[in-house]
This record gives C-alpha cells, sequence and structure tokens, in this order.
C-alpha cells in the first residue's frame, strides 16, 4: 500500500491529466483545422459525444469572441479522468476599443434566431460556397452585402469566389447578419 500524500496535514489527490495544446492562425481557413484539433483531442475524454459537440461549438464561439485583425489562436485542453478544462487564448487584445461579439450581441440582439439547417442538405465544403448560399437565400446582391456588412464589394466578390476568407473580426459581422457559421 502506498503512503498517502498530504500537505498541511490535508490529503493530496493525485489524478492523472493530458494536457493538449495548439496554435493556430486567427484566420478563418484556420476553422477546419482547429475542428480535427479538437475532435482528436476529445476522442479519448471521459465526455460523451453530445458534451464533444457542445465543447466543439463552445470552441468556436469563443475563437469568433477573441477574434481580432492579425494574430493567433491557442486552443488548450486539460483532460482530467472526469472532466474537461479547454482555453482559447488571442495572442492579441485585437484594436483598441473594439468590442467582443459578446458586447457586440448586448447592443444589438439577433432579431431572429437563424433557421435551422435542413435535414436532407449537405453543408457547404467552404466559406465560399456557404457565402454564395447566404447571398441567394437573402436575396441579396454582393453590393448589397457589402453594404451591409461594411467592406467593399470587390471583398465580398473575392469571398463568394473563393479567392480569400474574411477575417476572425469580419466572421462576426456575417453571422450576425446571416446567421449561424456551418463551419464549427
Amino acid at each position: 500500500m502506498e503512503p498517502e500524500a498530504s500537505y498541511g496535514g490535508e490529503p493530496i489527490e493525485v489524478l492523472p491529466v493530458v494536457v493538449l495544446s495548439k496554435i493556430f492562425p486567427a484566420r478563418p481557413s484556420s476553422i477546419p483545422e482547429i475542428r480535427e484539433f479538437v475532435r482528436h483531442s476529445l476522442a479519448d475524454s471521459p465526455l460523451t459525444e453530445e458534451d464533444n459537440r457542445e465543447v466543439s461549438q463552445t470552441v468556436f464561439r469563443a475563437l469568433l469572441d477573441a477574434a481580432g485583425p492579425t494574430g493567433t489562436i491557442t486552443v488548450s485542453f486539460r483532460i482530467f479522468p472526469e472532466h474537461v478544462e479547454v482555453d482559447v487564448l488571442h495572442s492579441h487584445a485585437g484594436e483598441p476599443g473594439e468590442p467582443t461579439l459578446a458586447q457586440l450581441r448586448e447592443v444589438h440582439p439577433p432579431s431572429q434566431p437563424p433557421p435551422p439547417p435542413a435535414a436532407a442538405e449537405e453543408s457547404p465544403a467552404t466559406f465560399a460556397e456557404w457565402m454564395s448560399e447566404a447571398l441567394h437565400r437573402e436575396g441579396l446582391t454582393q453590393e448589397a452585402a457589402a453594404r451591409q456588412l461594411g467592406v467593399s464589394v470587390k471583398t465580398v466578390s473575392r469571398w463568394v469566389g473563393g479567392e480569400t476568407e474574411p477575417r476572425l473580426r469580419d466572421l462576426r459581422r456575417i453571422q450576425e447578419r446571416f446567421g449561424e457559421l456551418p463551419l464549427t
């Protein structure tokens, strides 16, 4: 029998813990890689499949909330025998005075929740496909979308054409206007 460890007369419980951490560029193109890291990290965790999905959604929301114009996102997991702890950290505070997603929601709450996706439909494979479908669904031209999102028409055209992807801070506005992004 091993002697029980204690500190100041109090017993110390020693638990095995797995720590996984990875740094990603703070760009939308990192989302699939982040999603895969989350899935892989939680594969042997004590969480249920539903809990894993919830953690994935939480990581994505934190990612959007921490988004800034530059920098990196660090996703870290501490996996204990009975629970999991998650950190999502942005390397920069963002631009001075730039509001967080939570603050934006307080000022401009969503007018209505986005409609649930139809069960038979397949999610778009790329952001460009999703953005094109969102414009079509909303009956918007690229010009109208550009005005609503505060970006140039050329920027929207590049997003829809797959030439570029929006910065994470632009993704916040896109999500507020068009609903949940299917990239989680």
